[in-house]
């Protein structure tokens, strides 16, 4: 079902958080258009343009504006993944996002040496975007998940994280299909959908609280997510 230009203007909105009007997301969302690629080709493009551009690391602040991810050429996986949302936004392609609320332990396997400090619960902001009727979660940007889920399944281990993922494998939040896949069981609670990351963080808090981000993300926000080291 079409929304009305009405309906869909909170979900093209610039925010805090997307702030598309900067001149660095509208660069992007220019160069992502160059080809003439439109709808899901065109959310496709900005997605390869970001994991070429965005070096993957382990910040820590799901608030950081899309536009200082840019600058940084560097942001963890939530800060990519505001990237692409603003980037669709400039490009007059309505997003939302889903809450879910995810088991710390799901990450455990990435920072072994770190259990004892990673959070019991993390806020996970996942993308929907529309670039025709319906909503498209980014799980299926490259294609449905039964076509996604012949590849490896996501490990949550070495280089690829969630947003680099999504265009190689199956990133299945429901347990719709492939046992392999399955990330429902790491899900503690569907929070449900939000106009915006924004607005989702507004009611539930980022999962790391102001004074820990404070003290830690400068140093954290360094390290690479391929190889734990300093960039």
């Amino acid at each position: 079902m079409s929304i009305s230009g009405a309906e869909s203007a909170p979900y093209l909105a610039a925010t805090p958080i997307l702030d598309h009007d900067h001149p660095r997301v509208l660069a992007l969302a220019a160069e992502a258009r160059a080809g003439g690629a439109a709808g899901r080709g065109l959310l496709v493009a900005a997605h390869r343009l970001i994991a070429a551009r965005v070096r993957p690391v382990y910040a820590l602040d799901d608030e950081q504006p899309a536009s200082r991810t840019l600058r940084r050429a560097r942001g963890s996986c939530s800060q990519r993944l505001a990237v692409l949302e603003a980037v669709s936004r400039a490009c007059g392609i309505p997003t939302r996002v889903r809450g879910l609320l995810v088991d710390g332990r799901f990450w455990h396997a990435r920072f072994p040496l770190l259990r004892p400090v990673v959070p019991d619960l993390v806020v996970l902001a996942w993308p929907e975007f529309r670039p025709a009727d319906g909503w498209l979660p980014v799980s299926e940007l490259y294609g449905d998940l039964d076509t996604l889920r012949e590849a490896a399944p996501f490990t949550n281990t070495g280089a690829e994280t969630l947003f680099d993922a999504v265009a190689r494998t199956a990133v299945d939040w429901d347990g719709g299909g492939c046992a392999a896949c399955d990330l429902s069981g790491h899900v503690q609670a569907d929070l449900g959908r939000y106009v915006s990351r924004d607005a989702l963080f507004l009611e539930h808090g980022q999962t790391v609280c102001r004074p820990v981000r404070f003290a830690v993300d400068p140093v954290m926000s360094r390290y690479a997510a391929s190889a734990g080291k300093a960039n």
